[in-house]
Formats: structure tokens, C-alpha cells, sequence
């Protein structure tokens, strides 16, 4: 009835995995609520089976992505960006009631996060001539040295910046022609699957980002140690366990991108692009 108090319907997100919403398989839920302790929703609570799903999906899309032209790649990163203006809204809601900021300051960082997806989606088929090269040797060869994406990366979101700080740390990873299995923000996860609900309705192929709710704390242990994962960015880890990540990291030869002092209102550079790039050097008989 008109006249009767509505009883708000409450949200239980779930996960994003291989380009699908599944709920965690432990069945698991946890209570996120604003700066003030106001309940916003429920989240998933992402299990290490869940993480294993989650990779299994990133190696399965890395061939189809890395193997993609630059271009192409930059396309769907601007599609991204597309996406998300269209979502500017939702997204500014979402950082606003996660950060306990004013609605004109979360819509600034939203569109610091939107022109960031642009900026990278703009450097996709800058990196191998930035980061390439053609080597000088002595005697009758032709040598080059070009950049070749690591792999399946997993990423530890900055827990203080839900959507810029996110956007900062995976948007490089796919530019550069990685998948990736990020852990959100345990208290600010809702940006996050905002995000990759603009993910599911944009161009981007299934699995090349997967995005896990939870406790890193919990996670972080088992993505550092997984084999089948090839390199780490450990900017939202847990201090007291940084070394301990690293050790298992190590374990299976990990690229490890180690915390840093990061500033994501700052200009953005291609530390992180370069992080995440092999370089393949090549030797061409030119004969005498």
C-alpha cells in the first residue's frame, strides 16, 4: 500500500569470474556497511576454490587477449571508458557511500578513473615502441628486443581507493596484454563490482579480468603460491604479510610488483605497464 513504509530490498553481490556472476561455492556472504556503520549490501565472500575458478578463467582468455592486435586491445579499453561514463552515476554513489565522501568529490574521482581507462586504452599499441628496441651487435646479425605480456597477473587492490586506486592497478595489467584476478577492497568492495559490471556489458572478453570479494588476507596466501599464476602486485597486501607472500611468490618464480608509495590522484605513468612485460630479444641472421 502507498501509505505503508517500503522495506528496502537488500543487495547480495556476487563474484566475477570467466565473464559470469557466480555466487562464492562456500555460500559465504559478508555485511558491508558506509563510514558511519550504515548497512549498504551484502558481498561475497570468495573462497580458494573460488580463486582457483577465477584463474583457471584468466589463463583460459590470456592466449585470445595477449594474441590480440594493440589496437584492438585499446578499443576495448575505450569501451570501457564508455561504459562507465554511461554508469557515472551508479559509480559516484558507490565511491561516495564506500569512502564517506561528498557527492562532488566522489564524481571527481570517477572521472579520474574514467580518463584513466582512456589513457591507458591510448598507450596499448605505444608499448612495444617504447619499450622495444633494436640492438646493435657486432657481426652479421639483426638484433631486436621486443615486449611480450607475463601472463595471468593477480592483483591486491589498494584497500583506501576503491575505484581510482583499482582502476590505477589493473588497467595497466590489461593494456599490456595480461589477464588478471584482483581481490577488492575488503571494506569497499562495491566500486569494485560496479566496475565489473561495466566489464560484463562492454567488449571485453570473458575472463581477461576476474574480480574477487572477500578477505585478502585470506586470499593473498593462495594467489601468491598458485603455479599457475605468473606475476603479483602486492599494493594492497597486508603489511605483516608481505614477506610471507613474496617467500611463496617466489616458490613458483613469480614476477612480484612490490607495495609502494602510491599517489592515485597523481599524473598516471607506465611503471606498472612496464611491471608486467617480458622482454624477448631475437637474433636474425644477416648473413655476411
Amino acid at each position: 500500500m502507498p501509505d505503508q513504509k517500503r522495506v528496502t530490498v537488500a543487495k547480495t553481490y556476487k563474484l566475477y569470474s570467466g565473464g559470469a556472476f557466480p555466487r562464492s561455492e562456500s555460500g559465504r556472504t559478508y555485511r558491508v556497511a558506509d563510514k558511519k556503520g550504515k548497512f549498504l549490501a551484502n558481498a561475497a565472500k570468495a573462497s580458494r576454490k573460488d580463486l582457483r575458478d577465477a584463474v583457471v578463467a584468466a589463463r583460459k582468455a590470456f592466449p585470445g587477449w595477449s594474441g590480440a592486435t594493440a589496437y584492438n586491445r585499446g578499443q576495448v579499453l575505450y569501451r570501457v571508458a564508455e561504459m562507465a561514463e554511461g554508469r557515472r552515476d551508479q559509480l559516484a554513489a558507490e565511491v561516495s557511500a564506500a569512502e564517506g565522501l561528498s557527492a562532488r568529490a566522489a564524481s571527481s574521482l570517477v572521472d579520474a578513473a574514467i580518463d584513466r581507462w582512456v589513457w591507458f586504452a591510448g598507450w596499448t599499441d605505444k608499448i612495444a615502441t617504447v619499450l622495444g628496441a633494436a640492438n646493435p651487435v657486432a657481426g652479421p646479425y639483426f638484433s631486436f628486443t621486443v615486449p611480450e605480456p607475463t601472463g595471468v597477473v593477480g592483483v591486491l587492490a589498494p584497500a583506501g581507493d576503491s575505484l581510482l586506486g583499482l582502476t590505477s592497478v589493473l588497467a595497466p595489467v590489461l593494456a599490456g596484454g595480461n589477464t588478471a584476478v584482483l581481490v577488492a577492497s575488503r571494506d569497499r568492495p562495491l566500486p569494485a563490482i560496479a566496475l565489473a559490471e561495466v566489464f560484463a556489458t562492454s567488449d571485453l572478453p570473458a575472463g581477461v579480468a576476474n574480480i574477487l570479494t572477500g578477505d585478502p588476507a585470506e586470499l593473498a596466501p593462495w594467489l601468491a603460491s598458485h603455479g599457475d599464476v605468473d606475476a603479483l602486485d602486492l599494493t594492497g597486501a597486508d603489511p605483516a604479510q608481505r614477506t610471507d607472500l613474496e617467500r611463496a611468490a617466489a616458490g613458483t618464480v613469480k614476477r612480484v610488483l612490490p607495495a609502494g608509495p602510491d599517489d592515485w590522484r597523481a599524473e598516471p605513468d607506465i611503471r606498472r605497464l612496464r611491471a608486467f612485460q617480458e622482454a624477448k630479444t631475437v637474433w636474425h641472421p644477416t648473413g655476411v
